[in-house]
């Protein structure tokens, strides 16, 4: 794909923005939306093969794929009206917006294809789902840090619920933080050490030869530390816990 359009300059959209013009590689033509004009702006005063359209349908006419990246409750608002031909390939990322409503809003036959870009793309790290899988959509996001097509929608649900998780992450490790200061760290210190800490169980994530299960088993040892925070904690009850919660994004999201 040599014309890229992004309709909504959120932060997805400048991820992918980054990924796609920080690099080696010859970048694409990208032709972002008016809408999140500063960050719009932004973009296109750094890469020279970056422009800022007059409105959402110029992105479109100047574009071969197009990625919709507007938040869901504002995508009536921005697509509505929008002539989309059937010459062109759209990428839907956004949550919770399955490819029949899309359709039917843009009143299209162009190919549509869903996926689930991480913040991780602008560093070409990220695995992306899509769903169904697509030539140009795949070869795309295999740029950015690979592709994982699914078999159907319920199995691209059921991924989009596990992006929902990473937050909650975030703030467990802020709790952490907050609970070290609570007896007497300084603060600063306290998230350097957590930061370390969970930076460095990251980089063991990158051993696909164990499993996550192993993982944490290699983590422990009988009756240590470790054993104790997650049998006592993160006990059964936690663990049902969150997978009702999923659960229930899952039905929204379906």
């Amino acid at each position: 794909m040599e014309r890229i359009g992004i309709i909504g300059v959120g932060e997805i959209g400048r991820a992918l923005v980054t990924g796609l013009c920080d690099g080696s590689d010859p970048s694409p033509e990208v032709f972002l939306s008016p809408r999140g004009a500063r960050t719009a702006a932004e973009l296109a005063g750094r890469h020279e093969s970056v422009r800022v359209c007059a409105d959402n349908q110029e992105v479109v006419d100047r574009s071969e794929l197009v990625v919709i990246a507007v938040r869901r409750q504002d995508r009536h608002a921005a697509l509505s009206g929008l002539r989309v031909g059937g010459d062109k390939t759209v990428v839907n990322v956004m949550a919770g917006v399955g490819n029949d409503d899309l359709r039917r809003t843009l009143d299209t036959e162009a190919p549509l294809v869903r996926a689930i870009p991480l913040p991780a793309v602008r560093e070409r790290r990220s695995v992306t789902v899509v769903y169904p899988s697509h030539p140009e959509v795949d070869a795309l996001f295999t740029r950015l840090g690979g592709v994982l097509p699914v078999a159907d929608e319920a199995a691209y649900n059921v991924f989009s619920a596990l992006t929902g998780t990473l937050t909650a992450h975030y703030a467990y490790l802020a709790t952490l933080t907050t609970w070290a200061a609570e007896h007497g760290i300084d603060p600063g210190e306290a998230e350097h050490y957590v930061r370390d800490l969970f930076q460095g169980v990251g980089r063991a994530l990158g051993d696909e030869s164990r499993s996550l299960h192993r993982l944490a088993a290699d983590h422990e040892t009988p009756n240590g530390n470790n054993e104790r925070v997650r049998t006592t904690w993160f006990d059964t009850a936690n663990s049902e816990a969150l997978k009702k919660t999923l659960d229930g994004l899952l039905t929204d999201l379906s």
